[in-house]
């Protein structure tokens, strides 16, 4: 029975390079916001670039949905899409609206404006946050006009929300010069936020936060712009590179990725306060060219062993990210997260088996699962298999017979997966 048939896609394999810079990132933005608070301005941050962290999420979940779902268009609805990404995100966000409401009175010292708050306005914000919609200027409950008051930084999932949709939408269907035309059209944005040019009239001048790409958490016409300009580029950007297949080999490529994402975030102010400009250009420069940089060392290709754990269920989602950043795709890149299937962990070791036409009948050919195929033809084949073709799962001729057994299993393994065929 197909995927397709019974509504089912299998997992692919992780990038485990990609997931391990997500947690480096997270653990950076963390400390990035524990220590904001005892800095006068973002000139002054410990860890200068923090916030540049939701940029890199983009770019990675740009590059594993391309990764994820573009090649299953043709066995996929949009209503399965959106089914996916509900499961995959959505979890975490309502967890996060509880936890945020649950604790949210603990927060009145930092915020005065929260002693006043009525428990019945607290729970229709925590109501709304669980639908994802924003929360308007005039319904804050905490003091900074956040679109989710009760877990500020769920606006970058909101916006990871609406680059869902415009990818499932229209940009899917983009080839790749006009998805590279798009991307660079808002690489323009990056730089209007990042030098602070003002193309649109949209940036008010006395912007404490100019030249930053700082914002994007309230809905406002300038930060509903910031927050596009921060999105467009990095998501589709991550999604060009997925596209091209632009990966860089690179030895100790974790450890050289770490250090060069770290060194991005951690980077003190560039230039003088009196020069914003200079900074403004650092992290056009880390946006536009580093972070797709260090994606494509990290999707040089994805890890296909089995999970750490064997058959112990891992968590789709991660919690910390949920309740402060996105993880876009999560922790787990999309169809990456949670166990292999079975059948892939029980097959994956077998590869193409090429130069005999009884193979490719009998479905053994597949990389990573068996095709399901009627018993009475794999058994057919196995005879004429074992004295043609080769195979590249073992390195030895099945000519010697040394292959019999394994063949058996792979017959074997097929009749138990095909129950209505049996």
């Amino acid at each position: 029975m197909s995927a397709t048939a019974t509504g089912y896609l299998a997992s692919k394999p992780r990038y485990e390079i990609l997931d391990g810079l997500r947690g480096v990132a997270a653990m950076i933005v963390v400390a990035f916001h524990l220590l904001e608070t005892y800095s006068k301005g973002p000139a002054y941050q410990v860890l200068n670039h923090g916030y540049l962290a939701v940029d890199f999420f983009f770019v990675l979940s740009g590059f594993v949905i391309g990764y994820a779902y573009d090649d299953r268009w043709n066995c996929m609805s949009l209503k399965g899409f959106f089914k996916r990404r509900l499961v995959r995100l959505h979890p975490m966000v309502i967890m996060g609206s509880l936890i945020g409401a649950l604790f949210f009175y603990f927060g009145s010292a930092a915020f005065p404006m929260i002693a006043g708050v009525q428990w019945w306005e607290v729970l229709l914000i925590c109501l709304l946050g669980c639908t994802m919609l924003p929360a308007l200027p005039s319904w804050d409950i905490r003091g900074w006009g956040e679109t989710s008051p009760l877990n500020g930084p769920a606006w970058s999932l909101l916006y990871e929300y609406i680059a869902n949709i415009l990818y499932a939408l229209v940009i899917r269907r983009f080839p790749k010069f006009v998805l590279g035309l798009f991307v660079a059209g808002a690489a323009v944005l990056t730089l209007d936020l990042t030098l602070n040019l003002d193309l649109f009239g949209l940036l008010s001048a006395d912007r404490s936060a100019a030249y930053t790409v700082i914002g994007g958490w309230s809905v406002t016409p300038e930060q509903i712009y910031i927050g596009f300009s921060r999105l467009l580029y990095p998501f589709f950007a991550g999604l060009l590179l997925s596209r091209l297949g632009a990966a860089i080999r690179v030895r100790g490529g974790f450890w050289w990725c770490s250090l060069l994402i770290a060194a991005a975030l951690v980077m003190p102010h560039v230039g003088s306060v009196s020069t914003p400009w200079i900074d403004g250009g650092y992290q056009a420069l880390v946006i536009l060219f580093v972070f797709p940089l260090i994606v494509s060392m990290g999707g040089r290709k994805p890890c296909r062993r089995r999970p750490v754990g064997g058959r112990l269920h891992v968590p789709r989602r991660n919690l910390l990210p949920a309740l402060h950043h996105p993880l876009p795709a999560g922790l787990y890149a999309d169809g990456l997260g949670g166990r292999e299937s079975r059948r892939s962990a029980r097959h994956g070791h077998f590869r193409e088996c090429r130069d005999f036409p009884a193979c490719r009948r009998s479905g053994l050919g597949l990389p990573e699962t068996l095709r399901p195929a009627r018993p009475r033809v794999a058994q057919a084949a196995l005879a004429d298999e074992v004295g043609c073709g080769s195979f590249r799962h073992t390195g030895r001729s099945p000519r010697s017979g040394g292959d019999l057994p394994v063949l058996r299993r792979m017959a074997s393994a097929q009749r138990a997966e095909m129950p209505g065929e049996a």
